[in-house]
């Protein structure tokens, strides 16, 4: 069983619908597949604009994979659950 600890950075713009949804998702990753292993750093644009240009993130929302492994990235609501769970190295249950 891996015990490798998640970090995340979501980037959101404020309550966009698709912010806002791709945060119900990752949380719902991070239930059913994380429990007790994840950190999640909510990152609103609007507010800290110098730190999105500066993390060159120009989409929202966008989430930054922060470890474990190289940094990734990915842009979208996260609906697609296999899609983010094979970028997260986790087996799909689904």
């Amino acid at each position: 069983m891996d015990t490798a600890h998640f970090k995340f950075q979501l980037f959101v713009a404020e309550n966009a619908a698709n912010s806002v949804q791709a945060l119900a998702n990752l949380r719902a990753i991070c239930r059913a597949h994380l429990p007790g292993r994840h950190e999640i750093e909510v990152v609103d644009v609007f507010v800290q604009p110098t730190r999105a240009l500066a993390e060159r993130i120009f989409m929202t929302p966008t989430l930054v994979i922060l470890q474990p492994g190289a940094v990734r990235r990915v842009v979208g609501n996260l609906s697609e659950t296999a899609t983010v769970l094979q970028t997260l190295g986790l087996e799909s249950s689904a």
